[in-house]
């Protein structure tokens, strides 16, 4: 029989902030005692950013802390829908800037043309990944694996052993004007350690859960559920 995935519901936004931190920590710190070192893949968007800024100023050794983007739009740095500036302006501000940081986007003109280097780059992080910390879309997706978009199938192939995979999400509403986009694939995703899926809201939390029960609702999240008991869904109130 499949294992589970735990799934876990706060009261509050703030609750949700304040124990979802400190589980992430929890996490990476069992991982550098074990092995003197962690790993965690951070996704962009408004779910995560209160959680990674309490996690900032956790007292962890954070430069024995790999970190890595989920996905990222093919934007340079500093511009508007980067994940890396994201990251930089709501994670790496406080303790956390001691972290060993892998960008994803490059200097190449797409993300097609950039797969061999990123994939080098990316497999200096230590893997499986300790922790990767996904969201949702309302249409489903997660990390980006949009529905019907170009490179999805390759991004959710079981047997595609690449860490990372180029996307075109052209047509797909939810992307927005950037649509050429770097993820990691399914298949590097759901080896991590620990998954831990960020749907908080109940709007959110409804369409994960049909998603789940309706058998006729195929959308990508459901992917995850492939990590099994190593998955953890977190939800809360919207207060």
């Amino acid at each position: 029989m499949t294992k589970q995935y735990k799934y876990i519901s706060y009261p509050s936004i703030k609750e949700m902030v304040t124990n979802t931190s400190k589980s992430i920590a929890d996490i990476l710190s069992e991982a550098i005692a074990s092995r003197g070192y962690a790993s965690i893949m951070l996704s962009g968007g408004s779910s995560p950013r209160p959680v990674y800024e309490a996690l900032s100023s956790c007292d962890l050794p954070w430069s024995k802390v790999f970190v890595g983007l989920v996905d990222d739009r093919w934007i340079e740095a500093g511009l508007p829908g980067s994940n890396e500036t994201f990251l930089n302006d709501c994670f790496f501000r406080d303790r956390a800037k001691n972290a060993k940081f892998f960008k994803l986007k490059t200097k190449d003109s797409s993300p097609y043309d950039a797969l061999v280097t990123i994939e080098n780059q990316i497999s200096k992080i230590p893997k499986p990944f300790d922790i990767c910390v996904m969201g949702m879309g309302l249409d489903g997706h997660t990390a980006s694996w949009f529905p019907d978009s170009n490179g999805l199938i390759a991004a959710l192939d079981p047997g595609n052993k690449s860490t990372v995979v180029a996307i075109n999400a052209y047509g797909c509403e939810v992307a927005g004007e950037h649509t050429d986009r770097i993820s990691l694939t399914f298949s590097s995703v759901v080896a991590s350690r620990n998954v831990l899926l960020l749907v908080p809201g109940e709007e959110k939390a409804k369409v994960f859960n049909l998603c789940i029960n309706n058998t006729k609702f195929n959308t990508p999240v459901k992917a995850l559920l492939s990590a099994s008991d190593r998955l953890t869904v977190i939800t809360c109130g919207n207060e």
